[in-house]
């Protein structure tokens, strides 16, 4: 159903889109880089964390770290990794194919600015398998997320 959604959020908002299924899983950053022959940083991973009651989706580069300091910055307060389980209820997505598209509830969406750094970035699509090219504005916009800074300093 999730990869589903995903085809019908790009068919009402994004028509000429389209939606890249493998064979193989792309469920990580490695394997999706490899699969679709891109620098880790290249494919866009979509975290699923809960700050206090608010459940909120944020979009880096693959090889980003999450920086503490600068979340509990950001939004007040310290965030926590959501479950499988809790990945799946609230967005709708396998673990490995969450992203910002065709999501189960409403969540905010905040790309950090670190995927600024590519023309076009590779989230996933709503299934291990499964991904889109787009541009990280053309995504923000699709999204309405709001642009952040939380992860750490790119080491290269």
């Amino acid at each position: 159903m999730s990869l589903q959604s995903v085809r019908e959020f790009f068919a009402e908002h994004a028509p000429d889109i389209n939606i890249i299924e493998l064979e193989q899983s792309t469920a990580t950053v490695a394997l999706a880089a490899a699969a679709h022959q891109v620098e880790p940083g290249q494919i866009a991973k979509t975290l699923s964390l809960k700050i206090k009651d608010r459940v909120i989706l944020v979009v880096a580069k693959g090889d980003a770290r999450l920086d503490n300091k600068k979340l509990k910055d950001t939004f007040g307060a310290k965030a926590r990794m959501l479950s499988s389980d809790e990945v799946v209820m609230l967005t709708g997505h396998p673990v490995g194919g969450v992203c910002p598209f065709g999501l189960e509830n409403p969540l905010d969406v905040y790309c950090d600015v670190s995927l600024q750094a590519y023309d076009e970035v590779l989230p996933a699509a709503g299934a291990i398998h499964s991904a889109v090219r787009i541009s990280p504005q053309r995504m923000a916009s699709l999204t309405s997320a709001t642009w952040v800074d939380v992860c750490q300093p790119s080491s290269s």
